[in-house]
């Protein structure tokens, strides 16, 4: 049987880091009300210079040199955003284009917004069983602050900008062993950013709206339903996952989401305190984060799991 294995991780954090004494100077707020509500403390800024697709870049080298692999051996490249450089083309292909790839293999972006590289991980798992591709390179990368009203405490302090890649490549080994992606536009009116651009103007609101209390009870639910359909489905039980690594948006999510499953915090690969709520990147840069300092080691089983605006929202049980 062929499996889809993680070969190598990488992710890149802009330069400028923003603590949230440094916000308070800016909105009214304090290190103390979004401690307590969120645990976020620091969050990346991209510079005015930079784009989502040269954070993309960036975490996708450095996956590349996990990995032993050159950008000619991806055969696909799944690009991860709600913040792409352009209307089109996609950002994958402008990935693709910095990265010297020249082989003309297939580049393309999905939008999931915060589930976005769990729906990017499925669908590479597919293209690698399916033997359509050998070597995959997903990112989810995003630059959120672009999409927020800097004037509104109640959703500025929760988002950072950064980028996260993985290789995927074909294995006789287990790799990513079962996921799951479900969906539901009937909760849309959430959490959204309404915004449009037609006949050269920009219609609607183009700052991110959210009904914080009524994303935290429907993020609850759903990621501790979908953990538990994508274990149980796998024949696995909750006490074989070494390692929960969820999507970074809030830490009252993710305790509650661990307690459900039963994992104690100390398995939980916990970066929202860093990094804030960084939407597509947020996995992936978890994810990096773990292995590099030595907490995800080779063997473990791990749950990966986030959801976003869409409703969107997914688990994936990998063997790393």
């Amino acid at each position: 049987m062929q499996y889809a294995k993680i070969l190598g991780t990488g992710s890149y954090l802009p330069a400028n880091r923003v603590s949230n004494d440094d916000l308070a100077k800016k909105v009214d707020t304090s290190d103390e009300w979004i401690t307590t509500r969120t645990g976020i403390k620091f969050r990346h800024i991209a510079a005015e210079n930079e784009k989502t697709s040269d954070l993309a870049v960036h975490a996708a080298q450095h996956a590349l040199k996990s990995a032993k692999l050159t950008a000619e051996d991806i055969d696909l490249i799944i690009v991860a955003t709600t913040t792409p450089d352009m209307q089109f083309p996609s950002t994958a292909t402008i990935v693709q284009q910095k990265l010297g790839i020249t082989t003309g293999c297939p580049a393309f972006d999905v939008q999931a917004v915060c589930a976005g590289f769990i729906y990017a991980l499925t669908t590479a798992n597919a293209y690698i069983k399916s033997g359509m591709a050998e070597n995959v390179l997903v990112i989810g990368a995003e630059i959120f602050s672009r999409i927020l009203d800097w004037t509104d405490r109640t959703t500025c302090v929760l988002f950072g900008d950064g980028a996260g890649a993985v290789v995927l490549g074909v294995s006789d080994e287990p790799g990513i062993i079962h996921s799951k992606l479900k969906a539901d536009g009937n909760y849309l009116d959430l959490l959204n950013v309404p915004v449009q651009i037609a006949d050269g103007q920009i219609c609607g609101t183009p700052y991110l709206k959210m009904d914080g209390p009524g994303v935290f009870k429907f993020a609850v639910k759903m990621l501790s339903q979908v953990a538990d359909d994508v274990i149980n489905e796998a024949g696995y039980s909750q006490d074989q996952i070494d390692w929960l690594v969820p999507h970074q948006a809030n830490k009252r999510i993710i305790d509650a989401t661990a307690k459900h499953l039963g994992l104690n915090t100390d398995k939980v690969v916990l970066t929202v305190q860093d990094h804030g709520n960084t939407s597509a990147a947020s996995i992936p840069l978890a994810l990096d984060n773990g292995i590099r300092n030595g907490q995800i080691q080779r063997s473990q089983n791990l749950l990966l799991e986030g959801i976003g605006g869409g409703f969107a929202w997914g688990a994936v049980l990998v063997k790393y």
